[in-house]
């Protein structure tokens, strides 16, 4: 497979992941792959409860800690789905969630660097 198409994998797992553990899907995913690290970005990923909370820093502030909980429960799902789609562990996960934008970032910092053809 190419980079691309290897890019293309991530993505929809995690699109596959949102849906099937957050509840919800994102209206979009993109995923980068660079050396060692996988660069995920969500867009539409807050419910339209979510969105109206978010109005609030009080209930922006829940969202973020809730969703961020959330990631934390499922650290070990996501490292074997990455670790299934590249046969690489994943040795560090970070993820923040914009309540303005309705975004979410996920990096994998990886055991060792991707080596695919473009």
């Amino acid at each position: 497979m190419t980079k691309g198409q290897v890019q293309a994998k991530i993505a929809e797992a995690i699109i596959k992941f949102e849906k099937d553990y957050m509840g919800r899907g994102p209206l979009e995913a993109t995923s980068f792959i660079i050396d060692d690290m996988i660069l995920v970005r969500l867009k539409g990923v807050l419910t339209p409860a979510e969105a109206h909370l978010a109005q609030s820093p009080q209930g922006a502030d829940l969202i973020k800690r809730t969703r961020e909980r959330l990631i934390e429960d499922a650290r070990d799902l996501l490292e074997k789905m990455i670790f299934n789609l590249l046969n690489i562990s994943v040795k560090s996960l970070h993820t923040d969630i914009s309540t303005r934008t309705g975004e979410r970032v996920m990096v994998f910092i990886l055991d060792k660097k991707v080596e695919i053809k473009d």
